[in-house]
């Protein structure tokens, strides 16, 4: 099978398998998104989810939170991995928000770039999630994984990974794919245990006898 067909192919079951796939990180508006985001850097999205609420119930504005205390967001995000620094970033994001863009989240890559503790990949999920802008495609843990085993990327440089599937896919795909990917990694293919038995994509995917060859081993060894 071509790529081009793979990939086509990969986005339709997909698809078709989980039709309710979206961001899930809570949020309310693309302020709430844009600081979720931020805080998910190396953390995982329940656990974001888990100290957002109390978050956004005493900053719910660019405003507030431009003007918060360092040492009160702190302990609101202490749970979350490096909370100090995001605690910084969030703040410095507010406030440039407020300075720069009248408390008005950007549009575009380069805006949000410019934001501290936002990259392409954040910028890529507020613009995809709270605009509906295709600027490019999330490539997160899941979607490293999962579109290597697929075939679809040689490389293991994130950018790489994203040039690669923003060539194969067509634009208005773009969101959509970074949210099928990430829940088949996080609901077949596992990265400690994949599933290869129970997975839509095992009749086309190449890496499902390696898969089944390594599992087998492990599972000789542990006898």
């Amino acid at each position: 099978m071509k790529k081009t067909d793979l990939a086509l192919e990969v986005f339709e079951r997909l698809k078709k398998l989980y039709p309710d796939a979206h961001c899930e990180l809570t949020h309310s508006n693309p302020f709430e998104l844009l600081v979720a985001t931020i805080l998910s850097a190396q953390c995982t999205d329940a656990r974001v989810n888990m100290v957002t609420p109390d978050l956004f119930k005493k900053f719910p504005v660019p405003l507030k939170l431009a003007r918060a205390r360092l040492e009160e967001v702190e302990e609101t995000i202490k749970s979350i991995n490096f909370f100090r620094n995001k605690s910084k970033s969030i703040i410095g994001c507010a406030q440039m928000l407020m300075a720069r863009h009248e408390g008005e989240v950007p549009q575009t890559v380069e805006e949000l770039s410019e934001l501290p503790g936002v990259g392409r990949k954040t910028a890529n999920v507020v613009l995809g999630n709270a605009f509906n802008i295709n600027t490019g495609i999330v490539v997160d843990t899941h979607v490293k994984r999962t579109s290597s085993l697929l075939g679809l990327t040689k490389n293991t440089d994130p950018e790489k990974i994203e040039q690669d599937l923003m060539r194969l896919f067509p634009n208005e795909y773009w969101t959509d794919l970074s949210h099928l990917l990430i829940f088949l990694g996080r609901r077949t293919c596992i990265a400690r245990r994949p599933q290869c038995d129970l997975c839509v994509l095992k009749d086309i995917c190449p890496s499902v006898q390696k898969v089944l060859k390594a599992q087998g081993k492990a599972q000789k060894k542990t006898k």
